[in-house]
């Protein structure tokens, strides 16, 4: 009910917005005509653009007309629905009649990042904790403009992938204490690993941050199989990086010349001593969850203070949302609002862990009561902010 509630504030969205509008969003635009030459054969997404110096928008990275941010993956995503369509169709005159379709594969993909986060926050918080994290995030007004696409980018899907990676490989690293063989065993996993990588790095290439905290996760939770870890990551790199040749339709050279151009690195440490950009930052996450306001001090105050809140079912998501929250800091251009957006998940399975913790002491009835009257608070913000978007 929870996911549904999600996928009816998101669809509400992007009704407003194609309600308003009768102009695709530029940057839109650029991915799905992209998308449509390479599913027809008339060039790579973005490896290079043509006419690469003319007519894009500028918060499309590129060198040498090649996208430097992301891989294929985000284009041929946004343009596999209108597969569907005749071709004579999918024209701009009868743009009113298509263009939800594109929303849909993200909608979805928000769809299932809640399911993802409510699977994890469960096993590691119990039940309170697990619908504590779903509810925050299925009125979380970031997470429904992310899976909306409404005037942002599509970082929904790299959000879902390093949420994905992060916490299959610490999954794939405590299968390896049972007593099978550790590569047969786990050759589903293997997979798993491999495509959420993929998706994450494909989404955006900065995210290759991911692929070497997954082998530090496997490796501290499994010290006594480290050798049998690392061959299940090496194999999981493997199957990342063919699903990622794939995006490029197996085409070497062009694959080659769009590594060589991306960008996954690109910080810049500059931004840290800049006052207004904490300020942004802190914004952007409150905007993220505005319940975040209460809860995250809270919550790092408990974990500081309370040594029974420092296991690790709390720490490794506070560490990776720690992470992510530096890079986006150190990433001034669309790949910051990816990392920021990718935290948010992270930071809600810590809080609820903690708030968890706190329910199972003797002040459980407080605890509870405050964290209802919260949320119930949290749910009608979001609802009535949401209702005010089609008069602007």
């Amino acid at each position: 009910m929870l996911l549904l509630f999600f996928l009816a504030q998101a669809l509400w969205l992007v009704h407003s917005e194609l309600k308003s509008s009768t102009e695709l969003n530029p940057n839109e635009q650029v991915r799905l005509a992209a998308g449509w030459r390479q599913m027809h054969g008339n060039g790579i997404a973005g490896a290079p653009y043509p006419d690469s110096s003319q007519a894009l928008p500028s918060e499309v990275s590129q060198a040498q007309g090649f996208d430097a941010e992301h891989s294929p993956l985000l284009a041929l995503v946004t343009v596999a629905p209108l597969l569907a369509e005749p071709q004579s169709l999918v024209n701009p005159d009868s743009a009113p009649y298509w263009r939800w379709l594109p929303r849909l594969p993200f909608l979805a993909f928000g769809v299932f990042l809640g399911a993802s986060l409510w699977y994890v926050s469960r096993r590691l918080c119990g039940n309170h904790g697990g619908f504590l994290a779903l509810t925050l995030y299925c009125f979380s007004p970031s997470m429904i403009q992310a899976a909306a696409v409404w005037h942002t980018e599509p970082e929904i899907l790299a959000a879902w992938g390093s949420f994905g990676a992060i916490f299959t490989a610490i999954a794939v690293a405590h299968t390896l204490y049972a007593p099978r063989e550790v590569i047969l065993w786990n050759w589903r996993r293997i997979v798993l690993l491999g495509i959420s990588l993929a998706i994450a790095v494909g989404s955006q290439f900065s995210l290759i941050i991911v692929v070497p905290v997954a082998l530090a996760f496997m490796l501290y939770v499994a010290p006594i199989r480290r050798a049998a870890a690392f061959t299940i990551w090496l194999a999981a790199c493997v199957v990342a990086l063919a699903i990622l040749f794939a995006t490029y339709f197996f085409s070497a050279q062009i694959f080659f010349q769009a590594m060589h151009r991306a960008s996954f690195w690109g910080a810049t440490w500059r931004s840290f001593t800049v006052l207004a950009v904490y300020r942004a930052v802190g914004l952007q996450i409150l905007r993220a969850c505005p319940a975040f306001a209460l809860l995250l001090p809270a919550a790092i105050a408990t974990y500081a203070l309370w040594p029974r809140a420092r296991y690790f079912g709390n720490s490794a998501p506070l560490l990776i949302a720690a992470l992510f929250i530096v890079l986006g800091m150190a990433h001034p251009r669309v790949a910051g609002a990816g990392f920021l957006l990718a935290s948010i998940p992270f930071l809600l399975i810590f809080v609820s862990g903690v708030i968890a913790d706190l329910m199972e002491t003797t002040s459980r009835p407080l605890v509870t009561a405050c964290t209802w009257a919260l949320l119930g608070a949290y749910i009608v913000w979001s609802l009535e902010s949401l209702a005010q978007v089609p008069q602007g």
